[in-house]
């Protein structure tokens, strides 16, 4: 065999390696995203102060056991979930909006099954009861025109303990003072930490009780994050932008 062949086969074999090892890894990272953790991005408001617009996160996909709404286009293949999990109260989770399973949506775990949910004055009540809630240090946000802005901040402290910050954007606003809700058996009440500003539960006709099922997974840490609409992949836009305080942070 000439030197000029085995030249060749050498060259077909390094390419045939090289393909292999991407074929490997993109297998390893299908099965992280779908078993493991899958990466997700803030494109809202609705989670101030806990979560900004331009955060991205992982979401654990075992937190809470797995449904046809874990795996890549909600494959109609089985109904509930396995090896499952219930949600804690206080967990931000990610899932899929019970009118529209295409749309994901983050919001914090507030009602439980039975549960009986209502907003007085501002304050939650969780089965008839006044969460505890502290004034803490304003949250100052800016405008496109760099003004600067304080809305009042607080600390919601629920019956298990899990402290959070929310928003009061709006005293007396139109979401203040609510109905009682009764969360049906498997099902959540579901609410944005920035009050006056998401879209929840709250509203039965946008979201509504969310059931098990379409939870996705439980938010974890932010491995990224970068203000003025930058997207992740826009590395020559990242200069500036960059929020680095927020690297590897947990979610809570």
């Amino acid at each position: 065999m000439s030197v000029e062949a085995d030249t060749n086969k050498s060259e077909r074999g390094g390419i045939w390696d090289t393909i292999r090892v991407v074929i490997h890894a993109l297998i390893l990272a299908m099965i992280v995203r779908v078993f493991l953790y899958q990466p997700f991005n803030i494109p809202s408001a609705s989670m101030f102060p806990t979560l900004l617009v331009g955060d991205y996160l992982f979401v654990s996909k075992f937190s809470y056991g797995y449904s046809r709404f874990s795996f890549p286009f909600s494959p109609n293949l089985f109904s509930g979930r396995f090896w499952a999990s219930e949600p804690a109260r206080g967990d931000v989770a990610v899932f899929k909006l019970p009118r529209d399973s295409r749309t994901d949506y983050i919001k914090r775990v507030i009602g439980l099954p039975g549960d009986e949910i209502q907003m007085i004055d501002g304050v939650l009540q969780i089965n008839g009861k006044p969460v505890v809630k502290k004034r803490i240090n304003d949250f100052l946000v800016k405008d496109a025109f760099g003004n600067a802005r304080r809305i009042a901040r607080y600390q919601e402290i629920l019956p298990n303990g899990v402290k959070y910050p929310v928003l009061d954007l709006t005293p007396q606003g139109i979401s203040d003072n609510t109905a009682v809700y009764k969360v049906p058996e498997g099902h959540y009440f579901m609410m944005g930490d920035n009050r006056d500003n998401s879209t929840d539960s709250r509203v039965l006709s946008a979201v509504g009780y969310v059931p098990l099922e379409n939870f996705i997974g439980r938010a974890e840490v932010i491995f990224f994050s970068a203000g003025d609409d930058i997207r992740f992949w826009e590395i020559w836009r990242w200069p500036g932008a960059i929020r680095w305080g927020r690297f590897f942070q947990l979610v809570d």
